[in-house]
């Protein structure tokens, strides 16, 4: 389990158009959202992802930069970013299922074709939504064993703005005896 206010665990992938993505030298003034996808077979990601997209400048006026990462390779990475019309939107690919557990993220196998038409993967990551701090340290984190019921951007957005104004620190930081 990711304990806020720890490291989290090294991150670094290619991206469709930025570069490669690695964690450890992200320059954001306040960190980084990283979000956790199922893939290209998800509608429910295509929608979710969407909002993200809406989201990016939101953030990047918070000094918060963002990446969506899934197991998909760039082939579908690129067809998942050409459905949303992604345009600011970093998308990291080819992210190893075992970086996924590091990450705490539940792992799934393939049902065969989802409700659009497209062959889950053998094996993929369900969503997780993360922030990381500048220092590389877990601010919020959220992870889920089905793609339903996901943090709201506009939520999280409005959280950072009371986080900002006020100093919050990451919570939930706790790991002695209960």
């Amino acid at each position: 389990m990711l304990i806020p206010r720890q490291k989290t665990p090294d991150l670094a992938l290619p991206t469709l158009d930025h570069g490669p993505f690695d964690l450890a030298a992200e320059a954001s003034e306040r960190g980084t959202v990283i979000c956790f996808y199922r893939g290209l077979h998800c509608p429910i990601c295509a929608t979710y992802l969407t909002e993200l997209q809406k989201r990016v400048a939101d953030f990047a006026e918070r000094g918060v930069g963002v990446v969506a990462v899934s197991s998909d390779g760039a082939e579908r990475a690129r067809a998942m970013a050409d459905k949303i019309g992604a345009d600011g939107l970093r998308f990291a690919y080819d992210l190893p299922l075992a970086k996924a557990r590091e990450w705490g993220l539940y792992i799934s196998t393939s049902r065969g074709k989802t409700s659009i038409g497209i062959e889950e993967p053998a094996l993929f990551s369900e969503p997780g939504l993360f922030m990381a701090t500048p220092q590389r340290t877990l601010y919020y984190g959220s992870v889920q064993t089905m793609p339903f019921v996901r943090p709201h951007f506009s939520e999280l957005v409005g959280a950072l703005d009371f986080a900002i104004k006020n100093d919050y620190p990451a919570r939930g930081e706790y790991v002695g005896a209960v």
